[in-house]
């Protein structure tokens, strides 16, 4: 009695054991849905080469635009910045102390007494960006982003942030409408 209990108490962990192994190994196919060697199979046509391609594409573009928010942002050209953030733009960061900021005002009082003030070198990686495209018109990116700076004794430093921007397109161009960074608070001439 008790081996019968314990077989069927592991029942499903078989099956599913089994079925992870078949449908592995067979591709998710069965024998009996193949097709002739020669025929293509629609998940192999020429249409998703193209949208693989577009996809692509469409993921570098999202790149490219956070790259440029990020050289906004470093050399303290809240004018650049600005045209890039939808005005209504809502923020989790650290400066903000952990609570949800909306709009620009709040943004602009680093740029006029920190990022715009800072003559000093400022180079930022982006590492492993991750985009989820959202239909035509908006885009979220994950990354970690790595900034290189010379503090006020001269020492080269390096500071890590990790954010999520979303990206929405609006007459053809892309704006943040919320972002979210963790880390330490912007210290670039600290």
């Amino acid at each position: 009695m008790p081996f019968a209990l314990l077989f069927w108490a592991f029942m499903p962990f078989l099956i599913a054991l089994f079925l992870f192994f078949f449908v592995s190994r067979s591709g998710g196919k069965s024998g009996a849905n193949k097709k002739a060697d020669g025929v293509k199979e629609s998940s192999e046509s020429t249409n998703t080469t193209i949208e693989d391609e577009d996809t692509r594409v469409r993921k570098q573009e999202i790149i490219k635009v956070t790259e440029q928010l990020i050289e906004a942002i470093s050399n303290g050209d809240f004018e650049s910045y600005t045209k890039m953030c939808d005005p209504s733009v809502t923020a989790f960061e650290p400066e903000a102390l952990g609570n949800l900021v909306e709009g620009l005002d709040f943004h602009r009082f680093y740029f006029e007494n920190l990022w715009s003030k800072n003559s000093k070198p400022v180079h930022t990686t982006i590492l492993n960006p991750h985009i989820h495209l959202i239909g035509e018109e908006a885009a979220c990116i994950a990354y970690i982003r790595i900034t290189q700076y010379i503090d006020n004794n001269g020492m080269p430093r390096t500071a890590q942030s990790e954010e999520s921007r979303i990206w929405h397109r609006r007459d053809g161009k892309w704006q943040i409408v919320h972002f979210h960074r963790s880390g330490a608070p912007s210290t670039i001439t600290n």
